[in-house]
């Protein structure tokens, strides 16, 4: 009650965020007179000026009425658009860092030049991160014209670029770009060994597009770069053939379709017990013995992939692939695979080709690489829902814009069917019905089957349309530009097509850059357009007078975004327009999270074969259940980014010690520190502190120094020396050691042994980084049992992740001083032939890189990238045939037989 009185006394915190950005719209109004008055020479010269400004002192929001003003008039000029007065407060907003949610229609692109222009003048660099790369390309483009007309260059990176292209586009003013495209060169730039081989720079300022999409929706699931693993291909196949007789009786299994869960009953397990033994592959013991452990984890992920998802509704087969579904877009995912074996799952399901397993290389979430940016901003038409997540996550505050036309759609209550056959009918009725008068019709579902189904329903009343969905993603952009046309039928899945405008009467722009090849500009666009202008104005008047746009909604999402982006196509700057949802009680929602007694409680109303039941009160009801999924879901991201922030401590320590060591001149002393330190653990672990000296383990000292510094010394004899102490043994050790280490050097020459060295640290860093990120895969996926033992998983895998990464490091140490101690060059050899290229896999959406610069070689010792300039590289002593040369082989290094094997796996199984 007194936040109802407060907010009616003093408004909300959103009207007097936008009171107080109104007060800096009449500055630039005031300049616009003097503006529009220079010459194109002097308004192109207001660049340097403002750069001159800031050098001398002045702040970027002291530039920005002046700044403003100068986009708007050369925005007049060069594209012929002028921005409205919310669309300044909206710039503001976005220069504010903060997320401007603006209608569908209200010009967006546009209002992102404003604080572009403004921020990319500190020659810093700004990004502006779209969905897909066609509107990157597009924006760059299209808005490219504007900045480079006021002297800023423009870059775009889009899936396929060479590094050297990559690089020139981020050194530009303004970088377009998709997220992954971003995310992915930050990831792959964190795995290169020099430093000019890095295309990103320094971030500064970022404003992401659709940024609900990018930063909720897409958040779920990280970004991975992975290289292959052992392949288990056929194993997938096998179990694939037993699970699916399983799941024909469903007495086998248990499903939670809420929670996406899927478990074998007792009687499930015995089944397969019985089938697996009969096919060969459960030999000895039952299921659940910890060495049949893969069997069980292949087993319930073919179960997974069996019942709970669903072909043409989660995922789609094209070109002997599994294609993932996005659920928020209803956009093809191509190339992001399921992580933990559950693609190759769905590939067995399907016959298609199993690809082999990946193990992760490098890895990052939405949330924490956007969290780089030391400023960055957002621009939506639906944010608000999502309010509190934007704040809470990223720290990102929403401001509501209002529009520059008072919205003239008529929103429509649900009307909600008892099965989805009469839901179905009464859709196609009023189809046709808004159709036959010219009205334009967007028919919005869930899911590609859905869409594919009433296209089918349309076809058998010959009624003419469009289908939008992942199946025909390249066209999506043409699709949706000309659905606002008199009597144009276009069906959506999700909404895909975000980004392009659909305009009453048809977009005359995307009509006329068909016709001119692509381009946006020249003299073959501009008779396009005049051509095309009068069939299209014509089109616009006949659209209006039927009433507008006519959204119709077949399901309620799970999110009320995904619903509001459908309904806000409809009423673009003012024009009329209307929606409608129509529901059933068989609908997913409805069904899962609706009470199970409303059918039995319609039917008791007496609700007729073909009759609705209309009331506000039922919107409220469906918003209640939206709101509950909201919920679960912000839950799952946040619960996310809690485990992925333990890893992002660590990420961030290894990524700017990696950094240090590029920058470095040398890292002889970072070496050398490595090696005491190495020394000083083997000497405290076989000589404990207040130890008397018959209990020192020196024949095992002895033994650790001989096959971990390749040195012959009597560690034996000396503990017979009278008085000898610990510290004594330590110096002898280190003296010996950098003896040998300095004899070594000055055989190869100090120069090429600085090389060796920077080369080495920075490849077996990568090795034992890239063997703790596996191990904390390894550990997230069980923690969550320690649930069950009254412990905190969280606080379980933060204290076990910390003693991983000291594990790391002392393994870092240790390898370093051991490969170097050992290593002999070959420089009058032939190079050897080059190592095979190991595909690196990027997932979400991940497009195939090759370019492991530097790979494990065989036999323990590293093998150097073919740009590094180093000669080759081997291990003394070591024989793949003799056991006894390996010295001291880490369990998870490569076994030094040859066999491919972790050493764990092979020579080393206990």
């Amino acid at each position: 009650m007194f936040a109802r009185i407060a907010r009616a006394l003093f408004g909300t915190s959103n009207d007097r965020a936008l009171k107080r950005l109104q007060a800096q719209v009449p500055q630039v109004n005031a300049l616009e007179a003097a503006t529009a008055a220079l010459s194109d020479e002097a308004l192109q010269g207001r660049t340097a000026e403002f750069r001159q400004k800031l050098a001398n002192g002045a702040s970027l929001d002291d530039l920005l009425p002046e700044a403003f003003a100068t986009v708007r008039e050369a925005a007049k000029r060069v594209l012929g658009l002028r921005h409205f007065d919310v669309q300044l407060i909206g710039g503001m907003v976005l220069h504010e860092g903060k997320i401007a949610e603006m209608k569908t229609g209200e010009g967006k692109t546009l209002v992102a030049t404003l604080p572009v222009y403004l921020n990319a003048l500190s020659g810093k660099g700004v990004h502006v991160v779209t969905v897909n790369d066609y509107l990157a390309k597009r924006d760059a483009e299209w808005m490219g014209r504007l900045y480079r007309f006021l002297g800023l260059t423009t870059g775009v990176i889009v899936h396929g670029l060479t590094d050297e292209e990559r690089r020139e586009a981020y050194a530009a003013d303004v970088t377009y770009g998709t997220n992954n495209e971003f995310g992915f060169d930050y990831l792959r730039d964190n795995m290169k060994y020099r430093l000019e081989e890095m295309v990103q720079r320094d971030f500064n300022f970022a404003i992401v597009d659709e940024v609900d999409s990018i930063l909720i929706d897409e958040a779920r699931t990280p970004l991975i770069i992975s290289g292959p693993s052992e392949d288990s291909s056929d194993l997938y196949r096998r179990v694939d053939a037993v699970v699916k007789l399983l799941v024909e009786d469903k007495s086998t299994y248990d499903k939670d379709e809420k929670q996406r869960t899927a478990n074998l009953t007792d009687q499930g397990s015995e089944t397969v017990e019985e089938r697996l033994r009969e096919a060969g592959m459960l030999e000895e013991g039952n299921l659940y013995d910890f060495h049949n452990v893969t069997l069980v984890h292949h087993v319930n992920q073919s179960l997974r992939a069996h019942v709970l998802f669903a072909r043409d509704v989660d995922y789609i087969v094209r070109d002997d692939k599994v294609v993932i579904i996005d659920e928020f877009t209803g956009r093809m995912m191509e190339g992001r695979r399921y992580s933990d074996g559950l693609h190759q799952a769905l590939e067995a399901k399907e016959h298609v080709t199993v690809q082999p397993e990946n193990q992760t290389l490098a890895s990052i979430t939405f949330q924490n690489y956007f969290r780089l940016y030391p400023k960055l901003a957002g621009m939506t038409g639906t944010a608000a829902t999502e309010a509190d997540e934007f704040a809470e996550i990223y720290k990102l505050e929403v401001v509501e814009i209002p529009t520059n036309v008072p919205v003239a759609r008529k929103d429509q209550d649900d009307e909600v069917y008892r099965s989805a056959r009469e839901k179905y009918e009464a859709v196609i009725s009023l189809i046709d019905e808004a159709r036959t008068r010219g009205q334009p019709v967007l028919v919005g579902t869930t899911s590609i089957e859905k869409s594919e189904l009433i296209s089918g329903l349309l076809k058998s009343r010959k009624i003419p349309h469009n289908v939008l969905n992942a199946r025909y993603h390249e066209q999506e952009a043409a699709i949706i530009a000309q659905a606002g046309r008199p009597g144009a039928v276009t069906i959506a899945t999700n909404m895909a097509g975000r980004g392009t405008d659909i305009q009453l009467g048809g977009n005359i722009e995307m009509l006329a850059r068909q016709e001119a090849g692509g381009l946006g500009e020249g003299p073959e666009f501009e008779a396009a357009i005049a051509r095309h202008k009068p069939e299209v104005e014509a089109g616009r008047a006949r659209a209006k007078e039927a009433g507008g746009l006519f959204v119709i909604g077949t399901e309620r999402h799970e999110s009320r975004r995904i619903d509001n982006q459908l309904r806000g196509r409809s009423g673009r700057q003012g024009d009329p327009g209307a929606s409608h949802f129509f529901l059933s009680l068989e609908d997913d929602l409805m069904r899962i999270f609706g009470s199970d007694r409303m059918g039995g409680m319609l039917q008791k109303l007496g609700l007729k074969e073909g009759e609705a039941i209309v009331h506000p009160w039922i919107n409220k009801a469906l918003e209640k259940a939206q709101k509950k999924v909201e919920a679960r879901n912000f839950d799952t991201r946040k619960n996310l980014l809690k485990y992925d922030d333990v890893m992002n401590d660590q990420r961030r320590e290894v990524y700017a010690q990696r950094k240090a060591f590029m920058q470095a001149p040398e890292v002889a002393e970072t070496v050398a520190e490595m090696r005491r330190e190495c020394i000083g653990g083997l000497v405290d672990a076989a000589i404990p502190e207040n130890a008397y000296p018959e209990q020192w383990d020196l024949e095992g000292l002895e033994a650790k120094v001989r096959d971990q510094l390749g040195l012959e010394l009597p560690v034996i004899a000396w503990g017979k020396e009278e008085g000898i102490d610990e510290t004594q043994v330590r110096e002898r050790i280190e003296a010996a050691a950098e003896q040998h280490y300095a004899a070594k050097a000055a055989n190869i020459g100090p120069d090429l042994m600085r090389m060796v060295e920077k080369s080495l640290l920075l490849q077996i860093f990568d090795q034992v980084w890239k063997e703790h990120l596996l191990s904390l895969d390894h550990l997230r996926q069980g923690i969550g049992l320690r649930a069950y033992g009254q412990r905190d998983p969280l606080n379980e895998y933060k204290s076990e992740a910390f003693g991983l990464f000291n594990t790391m490091l002392s393994d870092l140490r240790e390898r370093v001083t051991s490969v170097l101690m050992r290593i002999e060059l070959q420089p009058n050899q032939p190079p050897p032939a080059p190592e095979p290229v190991r595909v690196m896999d990027m997932r979400h959406p991940e497009p195939a890189m090759a370019g492991a610069e530097m790979a494990l070689a065989d036999g323990g010792g590293f093998a150097p990238s073919p740009s590094s300039g180093l000669p080759p590289l081997r291990s003394e002593a070591v024989d793949p045939a003799d056991p006894t040369t390996w010295g001291r082989t880490p369990r998870n290094a490569p076994c030094p037989c040859g066999s491919g094997k972790k050493f764990k796996h092979c020579h080393g199984r206990a």
